[in-house]
């Protein structure tokens, strides 16, 4: 892993109506070489596709890779790097004892968390952040 080449990913999920027809987007930046994934599912929600489109795009990378991920998403970047490691402990259940919703997608984006060294970035959303704004127009086209 090249600590010197850090890559930027921005990532978004949308839908239309929760639950609805959903889209996901990542826009990928490696030194200028862009990279655009997107694409839908017909009834899901928007946290699920917020969830697919950072395991879309950190699947993208076959090497462990040192990563700047942007989402708009708490939901995605806290429970990915605050709220996982208490629900494995329990058993995939909330503090509440509630069964973890999007369970399957966090038990994939827990592998590949584990594999890439990311480091999270939150920004707001439709605030004028370019790669935002991308992913944001990629999970909205796809749906």
């Amino acid at each position: 892993m090249d600590s010197n080449n850090i890559i930027n990913i921005y990532t978004d999920g949308a839908c239309s109506g929760n639950p609805g027809p959903g889209g996901w987007g990542a826009y990928i930046d490696n030194a200028g070489l862009v990279t655009e994934l997107s694409g839908r599912e017909e009834d899901t929600t928007n946290n699920r596709m917020e969830l697919k489109a950072v395991i879309e795009a950190l699947n993208s990378f076959t090497s462990k890779t040192n990563l700047n991920l942007y989402t708009d998403s708490k939901y995605v970047m806290d429970g990915s790097s605050k709220w996982i490691e208490n629900w494995k402990k329990n058993g995939w259940k909330t503090a509440q004892k509630k069964a973890v919703k999007n369970q399957d997608l966090w038990i994939e984006l827990d592998k590949l968390v584990h594999f890439h060294q990311i480091h999270w970035v939150w920004v707001k959303g439709h605030d004028g952040n370019l790669g935002n704004e991308r992913a944001d127009y990629l999970a909205t086209s796809a749906i």
